[in-house]
């Protein structure tokens, strides 16, 4: 991973440093702090506090936001996009109608053109 050079400047590219790349000693010296910072101590109060009110919260989002019923009609957008589906398939079936009306049409034109013309005798 390299730092880009700001536009209009031509200076090298240089691999841009992280902790991953660090020395040993670094890596040491973390660890070592790690290890001896004091676990977190939450008051029992505050946390169940902070579990009631979660709770409420939870409550009144799910009186806002209640859970859609599935037996309930579709959504306005799925019953248009149901009414233009069944609108396509309509001009679809007619307009393949009216090319096979065409097509037969056509072939019945080819062949009466091909029979060859009725002669009447006369004499």
């Amino acid at each position: 991973m390299t730092a880009p050079a700001p536009h209009g400047t031509a200076e090298p590219q240089v691999p841009v440093k992280t902790r991953w790349m660090a020395r040993d000693s670094y890596h040491q010296a973390l660890a070592a702090h790690q290890a001896a910072r004091p676990d977190r101590h939450v008051d029992a109060a505050i946390a169940e506090a902070i579990e009631s009110r979660t709770r409420a919260l939870r409550e009144l989002s799910w009186h806002a936001f209640p859970d859609p019923d599935p037996s309930d009609q579709p959504s306005a957008i799925e019953a248009t996009r149901a009414q233009r589906r069944r609108q396509v398939a309509a001009i679809e079936a007619a307009a393949l109608r009216r090319a096979r009306a065409e097509r037969a049409q056509r072939a019945g034109r080819e062949t009466a053109a091909a029979q060859p013309p009725v002669v009447q005798r006369t004499a």
